[in-house]
C-alpha cells in the first residue's frame, strides 16, 4: 500500500465530528444521571436508582468510545510524523493501527446504542402497560 501525507488526514475530519457527537452524548447522560440523581434522593424510587446504573454502564462505554477515537487521532499523527520522516513501513503500520482504534471506536458506540435503544423499549412496554395498548403500533 501507497500512503502520503493525504491518507491519515482523509481520517481527521471524521474523527473530530465523532468525537464531537461523543462528547454530546456524555454531556446529556450526565446532565440526565444528576437529574435522575436528584429526584432519586427526594422520591427515592427503585427505578431511578436502576436507571441511574444502567445510565452509568452507558457512561462507561461512552468513555472508552472517545479512548478510542482519541487513540485513532494520535495514531493518524504518529502516521504523519513517519512520513515527515520518510518511514514508510511503520507510518503504515501507524495508519493500520489508527484504523482498527476507530473500528474498536465505531463498534462501541453501536453497542451504545443497542444499549439506549434497549432501555427505551423497556420504558415503552412500561408506557403501553399503563396505557392499554397492545404495544403494536410502537414496534
Amino acid at each position: 500500500m501507497q500512503i502520503n501525507f493525504a491518507t491519515p488526514a482523509l481520517l481527521f475530519p471524521a474523527i473530530s465530528l465523532l468525537l464531537l457527537a461523543y462528547t454530546n452524548k456524555f454531556l446529556a447522560i450526565a446532565n440526565l444521571i444528576r437529574n435522575l440523581h436528584e429526584s432519586y434522593e427526594k422520591e427515592n424510587q427503585p427505578m431511578l436508582r436502576d436507571q441511574i446504573v444502567h445510565l452509568r454502564k452507558r457512561l462507561n462505554l461512552i468513555r472508552l468510545m472517545q479512548t478510542f477515537g482519541i487513540a485513532s487521532f494520535l495514531m493518524c499523527f504518529v502516521c504523519m510524523f513517519l512520513l515527515f520522516g520518510e518511514k514508510l513501513e511503520a507510518a503504515t503500520w501507524a495508519f493500520a493501527i489508527a484504523l482498527v482504534l476507530m473500528i474498536v471506536s465505531l463498534a462501541l458506540s453501536l453497542g451504545e446504542i443497542w444499549i439506549s435503544a434497549g432501555a427505551l423499549r423497556v420504558l415503552l412496554k412500561d408506557f403501553e402497560k399503563d396505557s392499554g395498548n397492545d404495544g403494536e403500533a410502537v414496534r
